[in-house]
Formats: C-alpha cells, sequence, structure tokens
C-alpha cells in the first residue's frame, strides 16, 4: 500500500501548461477522484504518475521515493484505460496472465492470481473466451482484473466506464467502489462526469485548466465551494448564478438582481458588509428552490415572481426552466407541482443555503 504526493508539478507542452504547479497529498488507502471539464489536465497528472509522461518540474513521490526517472513498470502501479486494451487474440485467463508472464511469475502463483481477480469480479466462467465474445461491461471487468493480478501499490483509473451505457455506468460505479473496499488499496481516478466523483470518491480534487481548484470532500466541495467553477461544476443541474448589488435597507441587507429583490437573513449578514453598495454574484442550487407549497419549515424563505418557459418531468422531480426579468432560473421541484407553461408563478428560495461570490475574483464570500 502506498501515499502518493504530486510536489509543484508543472506538465508544458510547448507554450501551453497542461498542469500547472499541482500540489496533492494522497493518503494510503484514499479513493480520489480527479475531476474537471474535458481538456483541464486530469489525465495528464495521472499520466505523469504512472510515468507516461515526463514531468516539466517537480517532483511525484510513491511513499518516500520520487519516481520522476523510474521506469513505470518499475512504479508498482497498475492502469486501467479507458479503451480497456485487451489483446484481441488472447482469452480472457491469457489477457489477464499476460503481464505476469512478462514478468517471469510463477504458473502456479499466475493461476491462483487470476482465479482470485476472477472471483472478486465475477468473471470465472468467462476465462476461456475472447474480447470479442464480451460485453462492454464483461471487457471492463477483465480490464479491472488485469490491473488486479498486479497487485499493485496503486491503482490509476482514466475514465475506465466512459464508453459504457447510462444504466452500466452506474452498476461499475458500486462494483469499483466495492472493489476499492475490499482491497484496501490506494485508487486514484480520473473523470469528467461529476456525478462519478461524488459517488465514488473519500476526497475529489477538482481542476481547471491545469490548475486545482479545491481538495475536499464531496459534501464539503458541494455546500461550500471555494469559487464559481467548482459551484457551477459539482451539481446537475448546475448552480443559477445571477449578476446583483448589495444595498442596505434600514437595518437589512438586500441582494438586488434588477428582476428580484432578496433580504439576507440576519446570522449571514455579517458575512458581506464589506460588499455593501458592490457588485456580487448570487448563487444558489436548483434544489434550494421550492414551491412555496413545499416549502421544509423553519427555513429563511424569500418569494420570487417568474414565469414558467419549459418543464421537464423526471418522474420523482420536475425542472422548472423559469424566467425572472432578464434573468433564466433552473429550479428542482416536487413531483407534485402543478405548473405549466406560461404561467407567472411564485417559487421560494432558500436563503440559508444561497452563495454569494466576487465578481471579479470568482472566489466564494463567506
Amino acid at each position: 500500500m502506498a501515499s502518493v504526493t504530486y510536489d509543484h508539478i508543472t506538465k508544458e507542452f510547448g507554450n501551453v501548461k497542461a498542469v500547472n504547479d499541482l500540489n496533492l497529498q494522497i493518503a494510503d488507502k484514499e479513493f480520489l477522484v480527479l475531476v474537471g471539464p474535458s481538456g483541464c489536465g486530469k489525465t495528464t497528472a495521472l499520466r505523469m504518475l504512472a510515468g507516461l509522461e515526463e514531468i516539466t518540474s517537480g517532483q511525484i513521490k510513491i511513499e518516500d521515493r520520487v519516481v520522476n526517472d523510474v521506469p513505470p513498470k518499475d512504479r508498482d502501479i497498475a492502469m486501467v484505460f479507458q479503451s480497456y486494451a485487451l489483446y484481441p487474440h488472447m482469452t480472457v485467463y491469457d489477457n489477464l496472465a499476460f503481464g505476469l508472464k512478462l514478468r517471469k511469475t510463477p504458473k502456479e502463483e499466475i493461476k491462483r492470481r487470476v482465479q482470485e481477480a476472477a472471483e472478486i469480479l465475477g468473471i470465472g466462467e468467462l476465462l476461456a473466451r475472447k474480447p470479442r465474445q464480451l460485453s462492454g461491461g464483461q471487457r471492463q471487468r477483465v480490464a479491472v482484473g488485469r490491473a488486479i493480478v498486479r497487485e499493485p501499490k496503486v491503482f490509476l483509473f482514466d475514465e475506465p466506464l466512459s464508453n459504457l451505457d447510462a444504466k452500466l455506468r452506474i452498476a461499475m460505479r458500486s462494483e469499483i467502489t466495492k472493489l476499492h473496499h475490499r482491497l484496501q488499496t490506494t485508487f486514484i481516478y480520473v473523470t469528467h462526469d461529476q456525478t462519478e466523483a461524488m459517488t465514488m470518491a473519500s476526497r475529489i480534487a477538482v481542476i481547471n485548466k491545469g490548475t486545482l481548484q479545491q481538495l475536499d470532500t464531496p459534501q464539503t466541495l458541494y455546500d461550500h465551494p471555494d469559487n464559481m467553477f467548482v459551484a457551477g461544476f459539482i451539481g446537475a443541474p448546475a448552480m443559477n448564478f445571477f449578476k446583483a448589488k448589495l444595498r442596505k435597507d434600514g437595518s437589512n441587507l438586500i441582494v438586488d438582481s434588477g428582476s428580484f429583490s432578496l433580504t439576507i437573513p440576519p446570522e449571514r449578514m455579517k458575512a458581506f458588509q464589506a460588499y455593501v453598495d458592490k457588485s456580487i454574484v448570487f448563487g444558489i442550487r436548483p434544489e434550494d428552490i421550492y414551491n412555496p407549497a413545499f416549502v421544509p419549515p423553519g427555513i429563511h424563505a424569500a418569494s420570487v415572481e417568474t414565469k414558467v418557459d419549459v418543464t421537464e418531468l423526471m418522474g420523482n422531480e420536475i425542472f422548472l426552466y423559469l424566467l425572472a426579468g432578464s434573468d433564466n432560473i433552473v429550479a428542482r421541484v416536487d413531483p407534485r407541482t402543478d405548473f405549466h407553461i406560461g404561467d407567472k408563478v411564485q417559487v421560494s428560495f432558500n436563503l440559508d443555503k444561497c452563495h454569494v461570490f466576487d465578481p471579479e475574483t470568482e472566489l466564494a464570500i463567506r
């Protein structure tokens, strides 16, 4: 088992910084997910750890060993790729055993490891088949099994579920999570899917344009995003953002977007005093906007007049796309809500869950 450290890691391709001064400490047995949009540098960060990309500057350590110049085969890691990368002419057994044969592992040890991995992944009856005879999910299990038989210190996953259909992706997410608990090994997992990150990770590193934006537990990222990028990237549908001004009205502090006005709860006013009469960005998640008939008791709620533009029934909830003056609002409401396109309706904002950001730095104001 092993910890992993990225110490001021930078990777440049010509004049482009794919990874910019990345500092990460990944604990032994942790499940860390690197998440961000396509092209943000997360796969490059993983490939540098695997030894598949050279490091421009900085150090990568596995435990206390600097591995910058260590060949990939000697780093004691195993990587699961997006493409599965199975040998089509080999059986499942031979695909699983191939890396061990190259290392001249004894036959009995190979057999033990392959059978153990097959049992863990539920592919024991597939060992005599060729990859073309397998479904996408079965091929993914074989790719994971090939990593398991190596018994590495660190498992690396590079968007391993992106080729699967939605239902199978959900099933494989839980399989990989259970695998982590069973193996008790360090997992580092790359994805652009924030739902995968939220459901699987013990901690998430959010990356944008090669720079680490925030590193924390899934719930903390969701409840307390450090900036507008993290707030907008984590959560689906994305957080609503509104350009607004903070102004005083007697003893009250008002958020004024031009389309609606909201009074900040008294216990939250102190954090925003420095922004009175200044521009801000007001943020609220779709699930914190309610049909007034279903507002939870005990919250500070503010009513906003809107017009229904589009409705999407999801079965257990409804997505409302609303218009309030020049502002567009997405709300995630109770399925009993009986709103229709064109209706003028009141919705309630949960001000205990609202977020305020500096429009210049895009940092959260707390």
